[in-house]
């Protein structure tokens, strides 16, 4: 289907999914906008409201929630010049150690711990949803790529309690073994591409996500936004992993643009990929800038993925031809 079809089914020109959509928003329980003062417009409202890039309604409404936060606000930048020190310091002692160390289990656990207690319910939703949103992805790709007997992902956490049983870990080498797959796989199937567009694409694995946060209590403690609480847990998570293992996890953020195009090859469509900012993965950033690059890699998995729903509904939908 190219961007062409998709206009004209899941997007028509009347306009009924920019409609459906506003109204999904301004319906959505977590949050509700302020009425529109045209003398004093509100920001968060017009960044929520507005429909350019289509996110999920009720994740979008707790991105937004989460940036109102006030620990972003007053606490982000002590807290990252904070983390960048001692993350100087442990790289450096241990990049000088003539041994490395690791501890999975404690990482884990503390931040299962961590988030329960000191991170804001919105940006536990977020961090749980995402580990199931790239499983969805890798699962899409396996189902319509070149070798569909590739392991798939299992890794749907409901809780945050299920991140302690090594949820971090596995999603990144979940990551770079599909990626060795899926390279390897499309080298010995030359005409891969060409059998799945004949077959036509399947978006089975494109399910809604089963998740349980608990909104309602939250402790006082229970405050930090999503990029401070990242800010934090990347100097610990530094610790908790040898070097090699911290480079690993810091440069799988650089594959975003990578599977953006190999989305955009499978539906024939490269138009939307300008929304990705994580680019250019054979020149990485610094670990000192890996939270913001989590933060936009978080972000960019929603529009992935919210872009293959939009196609799943636009295949479910009668033709107006």
């Amino acid at each position: 289907m190219s961007m062409t079809d998709l206009k004209q089914t899941a997007i028509p020109q009347n306009g009924s999914m920019e409609i459906a959509q506003s109204e999904s928003l301004i319906q959505s329980p977590a949050y509700t906008p302020e009425p529109h003062d045209r003398q004093n417009p509100n920001v968060w409202d017009a960044l929520y409201l507005d429909t350019a890039i289509p996110v999920d309604p009720i994740a979008k409404a707790h991105m937004i929630r989460d940036l109102r936060s006030w620990t972003r606000a007053y606490l982000l930048l002590p807290i990252k010049l904070i983390a960048n020190t001692l993350l100087a310091l442990i790289m450096t002692v241990k990049r000088l150690l003539p041994f490395q160390f690791s501890n999975y289990v404690l990482m884990h656990r503390s931040a299962a711990w961590f988030l329960k207690h000191f991170v804001s319910p919105e940006a536990c939703y977020l961090i749980v949803r995402h580990i199931c949103l790239g499983s969805n992805i890798v699962n899409f790709l396996i189902e319509n790529g070149p070798d569909s007997t590739i392991e798939s992902s299992k890794l749907y956490p409901h809780t945050v309690d299920d991140l302690a049983e090594n949820a971090f870990l596995e999603h990144d080498i979940i990551l770079y073994n599909f990626v060795l797959d899926y390279s390897k796989a499309q080298r010995e199937h030359p005409n891969w591409l060409q059998q799945v567009h004949q077959k036509g694409l399947s978006y089975e694995s494109i399910q809604p996500i089963d998740l349980n946060i608990d909104f309602n209590q939250r402790s006082w403690l229970q405050v930090l936004d999503l990029e401070s609480a990242i800010e934090l847990f990347k100097v610990f998570y530094s610790l908790c992993l040898t070097s090699d293992e911290f480079e690993r996890a810091v440069l799988s953020l650089e594959f975003d643009e990578n599977f953006g195009c190999y989305i955009s090859q499978l539906v024939g469509d490269y138009n939307w990929n300008h929304v990705i900012a994580n680019r250019n993965p054979l020149a990485p950033d610094s670990s000192f800038g890996s939270a913001r690059r989590l933060l936009l890699h978080g972000i960019i998995t929603e529009y992935l993925h919210r872009h293959l729903e939009l196609r799943k509904l636009a295949r479910s939908q009668p033709s107006h031809d």
